[in-house]
């Protein structure tokens, strides 16, 4: 979260509690990754609300280089790799698989890569303005490209999805990513992911509608049955 400790900790306890419910949802083990991105987002904010105390106060220092890599861990590395595989296990449509995919491989070389970087070059964590600035090493000369592509795999498979309500997402996350873009440039990581928490609220009104539509198809199959014994 990129305002203050407080702001961290309980906004990620809000959003992991509404993940908690949204995992309630699932009627389908092919939604459990889908139905686990709130609750994984809010565990991604309390991190960072942990690298807020090491920065803000000498005692809790122990806490920074943890908290750094773990919550880059959740933005760089894994966000590419979940969201176009929560996505994919959900479809049904042979065709749209086929490109989410692509994606997923798109998102496989793009985790690897941070994970390279993480790895290998160094991240400094600032306050700065009231948000948190990752300043990083990574190479420059691709910077731009590795950009682009992170928000193709992390955009995209909402609008290749043929599941009813997730192009609105999609189309929430896009324009979060934009305003980010335009005002918080220099912010990023911590302020897209902010916003992306704050969305993937909307998960649990998407599976919400889908339990309630496989229920009444449920209902109307028995009714149909019962239907069929009586005709007889």
């Amino acid at each position: 979260m990129c305002f203050s400790p407080e702001a961290s900790f309980v906004g990620g306890i809000v959003i992991s509690s509404i993940g908690i419910a949204t995992i309630k949802k699932v009627h389908n083990p092919k939604q459990i990754v889908f139905a686990s991105i709130p609750f994984i987002f809010g565990i991604q904010q309390i991190t960072e609300g942990f690298l807020w105390l090491a920065l803000q106060n000498p005692n809790y220092g122990y806490f920074q280089k943890g908290s750094t890599y773990l919550f880059l861990g959740f933005a760089e590395v894994l966000w590419p790799i979940i969201t176009p595989l929560s996505v994919l296990l959900m479809e049904e449509n042979k065709l749209r698989k086929r490109y989410l995919s692509i994606l997923l491989g798109l998102g496989i070389a793009l985790s690897s890569y941070y994970a390279f970087c993480l790895i290998s070059f160094h991240v400094r964590p600032q306050i700065l303005n009231l948000h948190i600035h990752y300043y990083t090493d990574f190479p420059k000369s691709i910077a731009l490209m590795v950009v682009f592509v992170y928000m193709i795999v992390t955009i995209m498979p909402f609008f290749v999805s043929s599941i009813k309500k997730m192009n609105l997402f999609g189309s929430c996350v896009f324009l979060s990513a934009l305003v980010t873009a335009i005002f918080f440039t220099q912010y990023l990581t911590s302020v897209w992911c902010f916003f992306a928490a704050l969305i993937s609220g909307i998960i649990y009104w998407i599976l919400r509608d889908s339990k309630d539509a496989f229920n009444l198809e449920k209902l109307r199959l028995l009714k149909d049955q019962i239907r069929s014994k009586f005709e007889k």
